[in-house]
């Protein structure tokens, strides 16, 4: 399904735009009759095939860790590959998987710098086509209007001094961009990339992806740019591998930072319009709009370096979302934050020389009401705290439910002695089916469900055993940190 630049190339822009059609012809040299010259080829020749962006699935990665759930994504194969049999603690369990039943997503990865020189020369060229045609267009309309017949049309106002209602995208965007910032992030050897962020709050934090700022959090270098090219300084106060949610900090942050107002994730509904902030493919401040596709989706996704996957339960957008949206703002109609863009569903790598893998309309984002509550907590603390209940869950892909495994990771019990799946009455070979009124079908969408909620919240499982439906009561535990 993957498309790269395939048709002819652009061939150079001429240095002067050919004659129009219906152009007088140049005085002809004594004897020589007019029309008489050969015909020109056209100098632009056919125009180059469209590229088309399409996006690898997740990456996976090694066996699960007893030391760090969730573990990585089992055996998936990088980009599209189906996701494998592992098993996992659920609440710090993990594997290779996501929406795409059988399919893990990618984050779409920080930009890096290479691959930058295609696009602008390509862009190039269609500036001089376009200047190239502009001047022949030019010449033509002069030519009418000595003639007495314009058919030009003139705006009575420039765009400038047009007005933008409350609500409008362009009037969001304008509100919205000077609170967005462009983020680089380099580890101590100089591998990194391009990702995005936005103002939390009047102190400097800015909230983005984990996987965008992870090189840079031993050592590395790190800054934010503002829309108006302002850069500063910045370094990481907490990250949250699983949730993949991290906050920096600016350094000398100015005194009149902007916060964007955070809405309510709960209250989206599907068809809900949608606008994303980014910059993808390193073209910081880039706009995009959509709708809210889906909510609850199940997503485990990964950046492709090996990483261990991180789980969410996300909103489905069609906005444009591409490498280097990661971390950025998805608005509502009103320029409230509902999400954090963070993965992407899409088929093989992509164009423009990138090898990067693009949008095809299946992005996801972290709710903002959990990726809050992280924030929070990795301000105040620097660490993250995850939910879980204290079991070790199949991370097949399965329609049937999560089923408790009957060995735990590296060896241990799959029921942990006196946590909160004990406590309830769980043993292994139950098959959980619904988490309150939400429904179950696999082991990575039971995380991704714990995971919204807060250490001590009470939720209602409901579990198959011995072919009989059981319900029972269960208080959430906590864990403590990546590691």
């Amino acid at each position: 399904m993957s498309t790269e630049n395939e048709g002819t190339a652009v061939p150079p822009a001429p240095s002067a735009p050919p004659p129009p059609a219906d152009a007088p012809a140049a005085s002809a040299p004594q004897g020589a009759h007019p029309g008489s010259a050969p015909a020109a080829a056209d100098p632009y020749g056919p125009p180059a095939a469209q590229a088309h962006h399409d996006a690898g699935a997740g990456e996976s990665s090694s066996a699960p860790d007893p030391s760090w759930p969730p573990p990585p994504p089992p055996s998936t194969p990088a980009y599209g590959g189906d996701g494998g049999a592992g098993h996992g603690a659920a609440g710090h369990g993990g594997g290779g998987w996501g929406a795409g039943w059988g399919t893990t997503h990618q984050q779409p990865a920080p930009k890096n710098g290479r691959g930058r020189g295609g696009l602008v020369a390509a862009v190039l060229v269609a500036a001089l086509v376009a200047g190239g045609l502009g001047g022949g267009l030019g010449y033509t309309l002069a030519r009418e209007n000595d003639s007495g017949g314009s058919t030009t049309v003139s705006s009575s106002t420039s765009g400038g001094n047009v007005k933008r209602d409350p609500g409008t995208v362009a009037a969001v965007a304008a509100a919205a961009l000077p609170s967005t910032v462009t983020i680089e992030a380099a580890s101590s050897s100089g591998e990194g990339g391009t990702g995005t962020g936005f103002v939390f709050d009047k102190q400097g934090h800015i909230v983005t992806n984990n996987h965008v700022v992870a090189d840079a959090v031993d050592g590395g270098n790190l800054s934010a740019t503002f829309p108006d090219g302002k850069k500063y300084e910045a370094e990481v106060v907490g990250n949250a591998q699983g949730y993949d949610v991290a906050v920096i900090k600016l350094k000398n942050a100015p005194s009149d930072l902007k916060p964007l107002t955070l809405g309510n994730s709960d209250d989206v509904a599907v068809g809900d319009s949608t606008i994303a902030i980014g910059a993808p493919f390193g073209l910081s401040n880039t706009v995009t709009t959509g709708i809210i596709s889906a909510k609850n989706r199940p997503v485990a996704s990964s950046d492709g370096t090996g990483s261990k996957a991180s789980y969410m339960s996300a909103l489905q957008t069609d906005a444009s979302i591409n490498p280097g949206n990661s971390g950025g703002p998805l608005l509502d109609a009103q320029g409230n934050v509902i999400g954090i863009n963070s993965a992407i569903q899409s088929t093989s790598n992509g164009g423009f020389g990138t090898g990067q893998a693009g949008s095809i309309g299946l992005g996801f984002a972290i709710p903002i009401n959990q990726a809050k509550y992280v924030a929070q907590e990795l301000i105040r603390t620097g660490k993250p705290v995850y939910a879980k209940i204290g079991a070790s869950v199949s991370l097949e892909d399965t329609t049937n439910g999560a089923k408790i495994t009957e060995q735990g990771v590296g060896g241990t019990e799959p029921v942990d002695p006196g946590g909160p799946a004990d406590k309830a009455g769980l043993k292994p070979g139950d098959v959980i089916t619904k988490l309150d009124d939400r429904v179950i079908d696999s082991g990575p969408t039971l995380i991704g469900e714990i995971w919204t909620h807060k250490p001590g919240d009470e939720v209602t499982l409901t579990y198959e055993r011995g072919g009989k439906e059981h319900t029972t009561e269960l208080t959430l535990g906590s864990r403590v940190g990546d590691s």
